[in-house]
């Protein structure tokens, strides 16, 4: 099963309501606010590497309080 890290920065003072909203996410299996160059690090899963894509790309990073993400595919 497809597993990545995604760190977020998001926007000040949003960081509870993205963290609320990323944990709502079934393929989400960790996520926390933490405190350095990012705000949260996420922990997610899928069934393929399309799916991880797709989650991703449409249910993390668009969402509106995300200025920006680095994506880390696990390879082992």
């Amino acid at each position: 099963m497809p597993v990545a890290f995604v760190l977020l920065n998001v926007n000040p003072g949003k960081e509870e309501e993205v963290l609320k909203e990323i944990r709502s996410i079934p393929e989400v299996q960790e996520a926390f606010r933490v405190y350095g160059v990012y705000d949260t690090v996420v922990k997610v899963s899928a069934p393929t590497s399309e799916k991880l894509k797709d989650i991703i790309t449409w249910k993390i990073r668009r969402q509106s309080s995300v200025k920006s993400t680095l994506t880390m595919l696990v390879v082992e």
